[in-house]
């Protein structure tokens, strides 16, 4: 009877322990509503495919790198600023 009292609250600590490790990793992988609506209102035919086939955090990634890769780099907007004003 006494081990039934010092293994349950040390089971119920121990599980405590083991969903706050799954917490943390599940709000770190989380997307926000903003990051879904974008993809939902610009996104390609193939990125909507890989949502399918590979799921929403896949597809995510790809829309991703094709923004930061269609995005001008710094260098270029720096030195359209500067042609600008003159």
């Amino acid at each position: 009877m006494v081990f039934l009292v010092l293994l349950i609250p040390l089971g119920v600590m121990l599980f405590a322990l083991m969903m706050g490790r799954i917490e943390r990793r599940l709000r770190d992988r989380s997307i926000s509503e903003a990051e879904v609506q974008e993809f939902v209102q610009t996104a390609r035919p193939e990125e909507v495919n890989a949502v399918i086939r590979e799921g929403f955090s896949r597809a995510l990634q790809k829309f991703r790198r094709r923004r930061r890769d269609s995005r001008p780099s710094r260098r270029t907007r720096l030195f359209a600023r500067k042609t600008d004003t003159t």
